[in-house]
């Protein structure tokens, strides 16, 4: 299955809309830059992702479209970014596979990162990491279910965090 232009653009939004005017963006399990390409170029974003063939076509487009976009080839499920790493961003976004962050979601409950747009395709690996970040502080302000792939009852969604 194809992800739809509409679904897309509907995921693009709504973490554009979580993250707001931050300028120091992560972008963790960036996957080819779908969300680090799509922020306008005045902000520094940091975008990681385990995978090294769509990190490194990240950087090359990155650099071909002259952006500030940093990765780094790096498993956030073996080594995520700690709470010290992540308190330089003033927002995080977070598009894990469907097991979600378990992990990275630890290291930012208790980090000082005030926005965090998690986009999920998974309710249950959601769930769990949502439960860890309000816990850590943070509140689910909404939620986003975004039927993104055509001819199919999968559901992709976004929570929008922020610290309370």
């Amino acid at each position: 299955m194809q992800a739809t232009a509409d679904g897309e653009k509907a995921l693009i939004n709504a973490v554009q809309s979580i993250i707001g005017d931050s300028k120091m963006v992560a972008d963790l399990f960036a996957g080819l830059g779908t969300f680090a390409l799509s922020l306008d170029g005045s902000r520094k974003i940091y975008a990681a992702e385990a995978d090294l063939e769509p990190i490194t076509g990240l950087k090359q487009a990155a650099a071909h479209a002259q952006r500030q976009i940093f990765t780094e080839h790096r498993d956030l499920f073996r080594r995520p970014l700690s709470a010290e790493e992540l308190n330089k961003f003033d927002a995080v976004i977070l598009d894990p596979p469907r097991a979600g962050a378990k992990e990275q979601s630890a290291h930012l409950a208790v980090s000082n990162v005030g926005k965090i747009a998690y986009v999920s395709c998974n309710p249950a690996s959601f769930a769990r990491d949502a439960r860890r970040l309000v816990d850590g502080g943070y509140e689910l302000l909404r939620i986003w279910p975004v039927g993104q792939f055509r001819w199919s009852s999968h559901v992709e969604m976004v929570g929008e965090f922020a610290r309370s």
